[in-house]
């Protein structure tokens, strides 16, 4: 569907990073589908345990981004 990208532009850093704690709402990162930017925001709160999709990776619908542990 688009490519992730986990910064806000290239060599800037990651909206989130493991040990971060997250909000619901919270912008983790963007997808860009079809030369459109789309912002990616976290679905509930918890704790980034895991990055699961590295940066500028091509995702599809639905896909796992972030493993999260509630606090």
């Amino acid at each position: 569907v688009g490519v992730f990208y986990r910064a806000p532009e290239p060599g800037a850093a990651p909206f989130v990073d493991t040990g971060d704690l997250v909000s619901p709402g919270q912008q983790v990162g963007i997808v860009e589908a079809m030369k459109l930017m789309i912002p990616v925001e976290a679905d509930r709160g918890g704790r980034v345990v895991d990055v699961l999709c590295p940066d500028s990776t091509a995702v599809e619908f639905g896909a796992p981004l972030f493993a999260l542990a509630e606090t």
